[in-house]
């Protein structure tokens, strides 16, 4: 079925048909119900990557990340599909897995589909042919990083503060009296390394104690926090407290530290769903994922209506300390 055969049944010529999908004002009330009624009878539905392509908009956004397994990633993709859709947006979700190998071909696939614009949610491209690629199909096809930022002199950059949050959750600590903060972290992307640059300059500002025992890489798991912690226990380091770089590592930490009845403040991040379960609850640095997905599809829905052209490139928000029994 084509618009060949609803303008014969309407009779009406084919660019009045295609008016009426493309919802043109131009066209009659009478005419219109007239080309409606023939797509009833005929069942017609309209092939939307079709249309797309002659609007010049197929109301599909690609959203990539490294794996949705993952308690962050999750949230993310799912503030996102909630809010695109709330304004007539499709997603195609794209997960690039954590390997450190070139991940171009899942942007290539992307920009085949058309899709009108690409978030990107924290940092799965490392290499320097992956970030290339961004940097040239940013040219053509609008991207949007939350919580990494690729440089990209023509995209858009939404990220959380986490440096400056980090910085006072140290300072917090130290006001409690605290002198020996742990702090585990999984990786150094550039959220990560954000974090760390908070921890360094929070603990070199209140004085702290900077031995290199109390700062750990370790792989994001509960057994990775747990081995740490316990480690660092038997060798009788001084622990007065303990910032992860993620809630699941706190959890791990804390669940340690009460085994081995040792009572000292844990502070997790992202404030995922994990620190509300957390026994005691957890306290977290909050990311404010909501308001960088939010932004992300203001974003969207202002390149669809093209009023993005006086857009800020970059936007930054303030990481929040959320307290709960942990601390």
């Amino acid at each position: 079925m084509t618009i060949y055969d609803i303008a014969k049944e309407a009779d009406v010529s084919i660019a009045t048909v295609s008016r009426v999908l493309n919802g043109s004002q131009t066209v009659s009330a009478k005419t219109r119900e007239k080309v409606v009624q023939a797509m009833k009878k005929l069942n017609y539905t309209p092939n939307p990557f079709a249309r797309g392509l002659t609007l010049n908009s197929m109301r599909v956004i690609g959203v990539v990340c490294s794996d949705v397994g993952d308690a962050f990633y999750a949230k993310a993709v799912s503030l996102l599909e909630n809010e695109l859709r709330s304004h007539n947006f499709d997603i195609v979700l794209s997960c690039t897995g954590t390997s450190s190998h070139s991940k171009q071909a899942y942007l290539e696939a992307l920009k085949n589909k058309y899709v009108d614009a690409i978030i990107i949610i924290g940092s799965p491209f490392y290499t320097s042919e992956d970030i290339q690629y961004l940097k040239t199909l940013a040219q053509a096809t609008p991207i949007i990083t939350i919580n990494s930022d690729y440089h990209l002199p023509t995209g858009y950059s939404i990220s959380c503060d986490e440096e400056t949050g980090i910085f006072k959750t140290v300072q917090a600590l130290a006001a409690k009296g605290c002198e020996s903060i742990v702090y585990l972290y999984d990786s150094l992307n550039h959220s990560g390394r954000q974090k760390l640059n908070g921890y360094k300059k929070g603990v070199a500002h209140c004085y702290l104690n900077k031995s290199e025992q109390l700062l750990r890489q370790i792989p994001r798991s509960l057994e990775a926090a747990d081995e740490t912690v316990s480690e660092l226990l038997a060798n009788n380091v001084p622990i007065d407290a303990i910032i992860t770089s993620e809630d699941l590592l706190a959890v791990g930490a804390q669940r340690t530290l009460l085994t081995n009845n040792a009572l000292v403040p844990v502070i997790g991040c992202n404030n995922s769903v994990l620190a509300e379960c957390a026994t005691p609850t957890l306290t977290s640095l909050d990311n404010r994922l909501d308001l960088l997905c939010q932004k992300a599809v203001d974003l969207c829905v202002a390149l669809d209506s093209g009023n993005a052209s006086d857009l800020p490139r970059t936007y930054r928000f303030e990481a929040k300390l959320k307290h709960r029994n942990s601390f």
